[in-house]
């Protein structure tokens, strides 16, 4: 009980200091764990009957850990987790086999009128064991895509250094095979409560909001310890 609630304070502190952050309506964390557990859960089994959910996770299937991000390609705060969060995460955490990252579709095009588009085009790298490397290369070159009237000239460009098929890729983004996979965990997120980007699910507890890893280290070291007790 005493690691539940300094797991709590510590997201309650992590909300009142975010550095970033989109809202996109309501108020945030309206969903109860268990709403959010089973929402997750959901979108999972979705993706697992697509065949795709491990090529969108990071680390060990028995790691003690899951994080699901919820993200958008075309958010500043997604690329800021992406490029200076994320790093330290994976060296301190998914390397070592405390926590594994899982990579939920949060496309907002209300702000975002390109990250549709983005999103798919990262599920169909996904269909070709590379979703990785497209996730990487959408946030790296984001300035360069972001504002185009018509991004999917720049992702092909994208495709080639990501190693995609380029045939193979274009059936899929042409013909919209991901589309409705892209919009339904959209959907499945926002019933969840989880209403801005990134918004993180770490083992129930709902993070909204970009925070530097100082503010990840307390949350997954105590999460971890909790996790393993015994064993």
């Amino acid at each position: 009980m005493q690691h539940r609630r300094l797991i709590g304070l510590i997201a309650a502190a992590i909300a009142l200091v975010l550095v970033g952050g989109r809202v996109v309506r309501g108020g945030l964390g309206s969903a109860s764990a268990a709403e959010t557990r089973e929402a997750a859960a959901d979108s999972a089994s979705q993706e697992q009957q697509s065949g795709m959910l491990a090529q969108r996770t990071k680390g060990d299937d028995d790691a003690p850990i899951t994080i699901f991000e919820a993200s958008d390609f075309q958010c500043p705060y997604c690329r800021d987790f992406w490029e200076q969060t994320l790093p330290a995460l994976e060296r301190e955490y998914i390397r070592t086999g405390k926590a594994r990252l899982v990579f939920l579709n949060l496309p907002l095009p209300q702000l975002h009128a390109n990250a549709p588009a983005a999103h798919e085009f990262a599920m169909c790298g996904a269909r070709q064991d590379r979703f990785w490397q497209v996730h990487d290369l959408l946030f790296q070159h984001q300035g360069q895509w972001a504002r185009l009237d018509d991004p999917a000239p720049y992702f092909m460009v994208l495709a080639d250094s990501a190693g995609l098929d380029a045939d193979e890729l274009t059936t899929c983004f042409t013909s919209g095979a991901v589309r409705g996979l892209v919009q339904q965990e959209a959907e499945t997120n926002f019933r969840a409560g989880i209403q801005s980007t990134p918004s993180f699910i770490v083992e129930g507890l709902l993070l909204p909001g970009f925070a530097p890893p100082e503010l990840w280290r307390p949350i997954l070291d105590s999460i971890f310890v909790e996790k393993t007790q015994g064993r």
